[in-house]
């Protein structure tokens, strides 16, 4: 066990919308410390948005992020032998870097050319409420209700 927790590191914000949240995404889609190749498809990928929906990019991204960040999960529990799935609250968080990370994650297995392309087609599939990365959610949700008897196992 630690003697204390590690100290909270923070992002700075991006240098085109000013957000933190914005940061945070890009360090997840950032491969190999290109982190102004990661800005570049990240700023790309909210202009094609903005030129699809005919709306703000960032605004809708964020609804999209909201749309896939998950409420609860379920945990793995051993208990006199057996393992249990118990359903918890998600952190605040753990609940945006899942959310990220699902976004990222399935907007690379999109079939489009390029990452620019994938990513904004995720997002605009994420704010409608459809795509896999909500689809993610939903499954963990699921999950999660289909195991609510072994709530009491919580810790």
């Amino acid at each position: 066990m630690r003697k204390r927790k590690p100290p909270k590191r923070y992002h700075l914000p991006d240098p085109k919308f000013g957000d933190i949240l914005v940061t945070k995404f890009v360090n997840q889609l950032m491969e190999r410390g290109k982190k102004n190749v990661a800005y570049n498809v990240f700023y790309q990928a909210i202009a094609i948005v903005e030129k699809k929906a005919n709306e703000n990019g960032l605004e809708i991204w964020k609804k999209a992020l909201n749309n896939v960040m998950p409420s609860v999960e379920v945990r793995s529990r051993r208990v006199g032998g057996a393992t249990f799935q118990v359903p918890t609250e998600v952190r605040p968080d753990r609940k945006t870097s899942l959310g990220i990370k699902w976004l990222i994650s399935y907007a690379r297995r999109r079939n489009e050319k390029s990452m620019e392309e994938r990513l904004a087609a995720e997002i605009l599939a994420a704010s409608r409420g459809e795509g896999a990365a909500v689809k993610k959610k939903d499954d963990t949700h699921r999950m999660a209700d289909a195991n609510k008897a072994f709530s009491h196992f919580r810790f």
